[in-house]
Formats: C-alpha cells, sequence, structure tokens
C-alpha cells in the first residue's frame, strides 16, 4: 500500500535520526533550556533576522494553537478564521475548551482577506450592545491553507494593516509553513512573517521532524509567561531536547525548504494526471496537497494500493479527495499512483 493520505506517514528525516542516535547516550538539561534548542532558536532567529523574537518549542499543532491563544486573549475574547481554518473544524473544540469562540468567515479557498477582517470588526464596533457579543482580538490564518494553498506577501502586509489599526493580533498557524515557503510562487520570507505577524509557528510534524513546531512570538506583549501557560497546559515537554535538536537539524543549510520544494514538485506531477483526466480541481495549488473531484467508481480501482483523504460526497457518484505528498514521498511512489490513475478504465 501506498500511503498519500497525509504528510506525517514516516518518522522523520534521516538526517535528524542520524543526529538523535549520535546523542542518545547524552545528558542534556530538560524543559527546553538546553545547548540544541538555545542553537536552534538562534538559527531561526537569523532567519527571521529579527534577535528580539521569542521562540518556544512544543510538541504538535494543536498544543501550539491552544496555547497560543489562550495566552493571548482574555477571556471574553474571541478568534478569526476561514470557516475551514483547523481551529475551527478539525482541533475537537479545543480553542473552545480554554473558553474562546472561534468566527469562522466565508471562504472558498481557504484564505480569508483583510476585507473581511475589516467588515466583521466594523459590525462589532457599531453594534449597541457590543459587551453581549464575544470581543474579537486575534486573526488566525494558516499558510499553507488546509486547502493547499498559500498567502502573498502582499495578503499578510493588508491584514497586517487591518490588525494593527484595530489592535488585533496576527497569528498564522504553520503546520505547512515549509511547503508554503517553498512553492514556486510564493514570496513570502521568515523575515516577512516576523515582520507582519504578532506570532506564528513553524511546523515540523508535517515538514520532516518526527514531532513538535517552533512558536515564534514577535510581539513582546504576547511573550510575558509563555512559559507559564506553556507548562500550564501540559506542554512543556521534560526532554525538550528532542524538539529543539530536531529543529537545530531542519533549520541548517536550507534543509527545512529543499525537502519541501521534492514534495511540492511530485504533488505537481500527480496533479497533471489528475487534470489529463478531466478531474475538476477543487482550488489551484502549488503546494503539497491537492484536492479533486473524482468518480466513485475509478476511486474503487485505486483503493487497494492507494490512501487517499475521502472528503465530502459532490453527489451520489463523486467525491473531494486529497492526495499529499510530503519530504518522504518517493518519485517511485508517484509514478506508481500516476500510472495508475491514467490507466483507470
Amino acid at each position: 500500500m501506498r500511503l498519500f493520505h497525509n504528510d506525517y506517514n514516516v518518522s522523520c528525516h534521516p538526517a535528524i535520526m542520524a543526529k538523535m542516535e549520535e546523542c542518545a547516550r547524552e545528558q542534556v538539561s530538560g524543559y527546553g533550556l538546553d545547548q540544541y534548542c538555545e542553537s536552534a532558536a538562534a538559527k531561526i532567529k537569523g532567519l527571521c533576522e529579527n534577535d528580539n523574537v521569542f521562540v518556544h518549542f512544543l510538541v504538535g499543532g494543536t498544543q501550539a494553537n491552544l496555547t497560543v491563544i489562550a495566552a493571548a486573549l482574555r477571556p471574553h475574547q474571541c478568534v478569526i478564521g476561514a470557516d475551514t481554518a483547523h481551529i475551527n473544524v478539525h482541533e475537537t473544540g479545543a480553542i473552545e475548551a480554554t473558553g474562546h469562540k472561534v468566527i469562522g468567515l466565508k471562504s472558498d479557498d481557504g484564505k480569508i482577506t483583510a476585507a473581511q477582517v475589516e467588515t466583521l470588526i466594523m459590525e462589532h464596533e457599531g453594534c449597541d450592545d457590543a459587551e453581549h457579543i464575544a470581543q474579537p482580538k486575534m486573526v488566525y490564518i494558516s499558510n499553507s491553507t488546509e486547502l493547499g494553498t498559500i498567502y502573498k506577501r502582499s495578503e499578510l502586509e493588508q491584514l497586517s494593516a487591518v490588525c494593527k489599526k484595530h489592535g488585533l493580533y496576527l497569528y498564522m498557524d504553520g503546520a505547512r509553513l515549509s511547503y508554503a515557503l517553498a512553492a514556486e510562487d510564493n514570496d513570502v520570507t521568515f523575515a516577512d512573517l516576523a515582520r507582519l505577524c504578532d506570532v506564528f509557528y513553524i511546523g515540523g510534524t508535517k515538514c520532516g521532524a518526527m514531532f513538535g513546531e517552533a512558536v515564534v512570538i514577535t510581539n513582546p506583549a504576547l511573550a510575558t509567561d509563555f512559559r507559564y501557560m506553556i507548562k500550564q497546559r501540559g506542554a512543556l515537554l521534560a526532554k525538550g531536547w528532542l524538539l529543539g535538536m530536531q529543529f537545530d537539524v531542519l533549520m541548517d543549510n536550507g534543509l527545512y525548504i529543499s525537502i519541501a520544494r521534492e514534495a511540492n514538485k511530485l504533488a505537481e506531477k500527480i496533479k497533471k494526471v489528475l487534470l489529463s483526466r478531466n478531474y475538476p480541481m477543487v482550488v489551484e495549488t502549488t503546494t503539497n496537497q491537492i484536492f479533486a473531484v473524482m468518480p466513485e467508481k475509478d476511486l474503487a480501482q485505486i483503493a487497494d494500493n492507494f490512501t487517499y483523504s475521502a472528503n465530502e460526497k459532490v453527489d451520489p457518484e463523486h467525491r473531494v479527495v486529497r492526495f499529499c505528498t510530503s519530504w518522504a514521498t518517493s518519485g517511485e511512489d508517484v509514478d506508481a499512483l500516476c500510472n495508475a490513475l491514467s490507466n483507470l478504465k
């Protein structure tokens, strides 16, 4: 069986595994106060071109999201995101469990616009009984998004400007950030993220690490007591060096971007075959996720040999499916899938 249903079905990049084995018997300080976390943080600060950012290493994406949002918002405040946002549909109410409402804005491509945020804020500020409604305080976006699309620099600049105008925090979920930054049409850099976002995280779990995400706080107001929040939320890993060690490897010599670039190329190869079969794309993507509408009868022909994510049904005979490549996807696996798709009857 060849797996295309997600981008975290292989343990980790060989360079990370080699580093872990090399240091397996080494005694290291705990809770992220070690030389590996320090080195990884320094590399991230260099990429951000900002020595004043704060870097914290957490185990997973949902853990990072709920910790950041709980730390940033007061009890009466809420977070804005796309209706497809991970925090809105795929985190089992984790944000709501922290006491904060998620407001979903309509999106056809996984992204939200500055105009949408502006409209929502103006409506709230113009409400006679605004104190009866959760107060928007943070804008949450993902890059790449849940639909595999990416934000361009101009879109981030517009979102950042609206957030600053109305006193909102801009937070980027970077679970698949490597694939976004490696996309052919990307014009965003780490330095842009540090300049435009109040906080973002660099995804590791889906981008070559065994596990882990690096939260980067650029707004000092959000950095105060953040380690207390990490601990309270059960996210302060005793063996924190295992997180720092992985990012120390990923951030070295462009590895984080180069492995994602290859995944994007393989995804493009699959997309071309799908298009040659006249399967409609749900949205145009240049990252490692491809969403297509396929007949159920065709899916049945490949189900014994290939996995994919089965999403919503379009009609009784057609379904939206996702094919997902990763840093670990092989050209051989992609060729096999492409041949199978090309030979569907």
